[in-house]
């Protein structure tokens, strides 16, 4: 994580951090097109970063503390940070895309978990409760609100539905840094934390497990 001040962005930087962040979707919509068993985690890198730099970015994670490749791709138990390698996916396996565009100096992230084939109905619902816990926490991310409203409302809906949170990885926020101040918890106390204003911009990035 960046150290340092948190930044309050401009509406001209927001433009451009949502440029970027919507070259990520248009990207992970690309990969989505390829999910079946049979592919390759690294198969699917080769195509994000060519549709990356097609679009005038760069891949956001490539050379980043070291990271080989352009995007996370995190198989079933892996949580987040797998590295694309040639391993077929398998039917009923779940894999996390994780994607960054760095695009006039300003960063896009996001990921997103897909279902490989017919998965298990218990895996089915992890998905559906992590997409609530993120819908939860974004309802939250509001000017007056503080951080541990954001990191309440994930771990409250998941430890509700009999799951628990993953608590050594958090979200952060986002700008010309891949990672910047603040911290953004997946658990947390409501009324605590850092207050939240116009013009910060965040990566909420709810991880949930059985048990």
């Amino acid at each position: 994580m960046a150290r340092g001040r948190i930044q309050v962005r401009t509406e001209s930087e927001i433009e451009l951090l949502r440029a970027s962040s919507l070259l990520v979707g248009r990207t992970l919509a690309e990969v989505a097109k390829l999910i079946r068993p049979g592919v390759t985690t690294l198969e699917l890198d080769r195509v994000a970063e060519a549709f990356i730099r097609d679009h005038g970015a760069e891949p956001g994670f490539k050379g980043y503390n070291g990271f080989p490749a352009s995007l996370c791709t995190s198989v079933n138990h892996h949580v987040v940070h797998g590295i694309p390698n040639d391993d077929p996916l398998q039917e009923g396996d779940i894999v996390s895309v994780d994607c960054g565009v760095l695009m006039e100096g300003y960063y896009g992230d996001s990921a997103y978990t897909f279902m490989v084939g017919e998965v298990r109905p218990e895996i089915r619902r992890l998905l559906q409760v992590t997409q609530e816990c993120l819908d939860d926490a974004v309802a939250e991310a509001v000017a007056g609100n503080r951080i541990g409203d954001i990191g309440w409302a994930v771990q409250e809906h998941a430890e509700a539905s009999g799951y628990g949170v993953v608590r050594e990885l958090v979200g952060h926020g986002l700008g010309t840094n891949l990672h910047e101040p603040p911290e953004v918890p997946n658990y947390g106390r409501p009324g605590n934390g850092v207050k939240l204003e116009v013009g910060m911009v965040l990566a909420i990035e709810p991880m949930i497990n059985l048990g």
